[in-house]
């Protein structure tokens, strides 16, 4: 996600219009959905954007009782707001991830969609701790991220096959082994690339289950 034409809604809309097109974002969607514990019952959705995948997980968890989900584009907010109206499981929150996270209770699982890449290194790494301190026993973290490829031949055959001229100026991308190494640290057990596609990858982490 672009973070730079979030405010503005011809970009959001552009955005939206092309996401469900692509099939590797599709299948690290489908690996979000295969990685959640059988039975969960409060979700949060880190950078939430319209709501796609907070309705993804509704659809693959008919245990979930109620979600929260943020984000802080204004436009992405009153598109998740207009879909989740009806539904009362779902508590939409304007709140930036740059910022530490509220006071919103104890999840079975946090996931994020292409969100977080946009953060610093140091917030990046003081986000993964504050979900971590969130999770109960067991519950897992699912990161759906855009990462570092190994080289800039590499990223830009990734660039070229999601359609991107040109690289968004406010990503800050980090490879694979070293964001798994800041999930380690932040007390996550099982951590691991459970699937990548060129730049996307999914990771993965679980609160631990009984006392290190």
């Amino acid at each position: 996600m672009r973070s730079r034409g979030w405010v503005d809604a011809a970009t959001v809309d552009e955005y939206l219009g092309r996401v469900g097109t692509l099939a590797p974002r599709l299948a690290g969607e489908a690996m979000v959905l295969e990685v959640l514990p059988a039975h969960v019952e409060r979700v949060a959705d880190l950078g939430c954007g319209d709501g796609r995948l907070v309705t993804l997980v509704l659809d693959a968890r008919s245990s979930v009782r109620e979600v929260v989900a943020l984000d802080r584009s204004p436009p992405m907010l009153a598109r998740a707001r207009d879909r989740f109206a009806p539904d009362e499981r779902v508590r939409v929150l304007d709140w930036d991830l740059a910022d530490a996270l509220p006071d919103i209770g104890m999840f079975d699982a946090v996931v994020s969609g292409f969100a977080i890449h946009h953060l610093d290194d140091m917030r990046k790494r003081a986000l993964f701790r504050e979900v971590r301190a969130r999770l109960v026993a067991g519950g897992v973290f699912a990161n759906l991220e855009v990462v570092a490829s190994a080289t800039p031949e590499l990223h830009a055959a990734f660039r070229a096959a999601v359609g991107r001229e040109e690289d968004d100026p406010e990503d800050r991308l980090v490879d694979v082994e070293t964001q798994l190494g800041w999930m380690r640290d932040a007390g996550l057990d099982q951590v691991d690339c459970l699937w990548r596609w060129r730049g996307f990858a999914l990771l993965f982490g679980q609160a631990p289950v009984g006392p290190r």
